[in-house]
């Protein structure tokens, strides 16, 4: 797992809201799947730290957070 700062390298396009998040303001998390790591970050600070967590761990923290 890292954090780096948000950049070019990912597309504004390529990120995607949960969705849980709701418009109020709240809980804003984002996610970008790419070849190497799913990455994480807050929707309020776009250019703000980027979490890289490896595919084998977000899917156990997805089965783990749903009660899987």
């Amino acid at each position: 797992m890292s954090v780096h700062r948000s950049g070019a390298a990912v597309p504004e396009a390529a990120w995607f809201k949960s969705s849980y998040s709701t418009g109020g303001g709240g809980e804003c998390v984002e996610i970008a799947a790419t070849p190497g790591a799913v990455l994480v970050r807050d929707s309020k600070q776009v250019t703000g730290p980027v979490l890289a967590v490896g595919a084998e761990a977000w899917a156990g923290f997805v089965a783990l957070a749903s009660g899987r």
